[in-house]
């Protein structure tokens, strides 16, 4: 998800707490560590201002957006196929429902 934001973003850098306002439900230390590990992986590039607070914003690398279109091909995908796996979700949940709790006879 953070790579899909970062795409979208104009001018293309965002930063901190924009990209958490764009993705809900993350939590501060979530997106910290999920920064931090695409940041060393050089999908992500981190620019500091020695402002107070510092201002950091955050952006794609090249090779970040070249994520773009494998990752719109798997939510092209995924939605596609979310009734199957929403129908093989709830046949687990019956399964593990029954052996937790066997039906009552009679």
């Amino acid at each position: 998800m953070v790579v899909k934001v970062l795409a979208e973003a104009e001018p293309g850098e965002l930063r901190f707490a924009e990209l958490r306002r764009r993705i809900p439900g993350i939590s501060q230390k979530m997106l910290s560590v999920t920064l931090q590990s695409l940041a060393r992986d050089g999908l992500v590039a981190r620019r500091v201002e020695p402002t107070v607070p510092p201002a950091v914003h955050y952006r794609l690398t090249e090779l970040g957006m070249s994520l773009e279109g494998p990752l719109s091909a798997l939510r092209v995908w995924a939605e596609t196929h979310m009734p199957e796996i929403d129908r093989s979700n709830q046949l687990f949940e019956a399964r593990q429902t029954w052996r937790e709790e066997p039906p009552a006879l009679g």
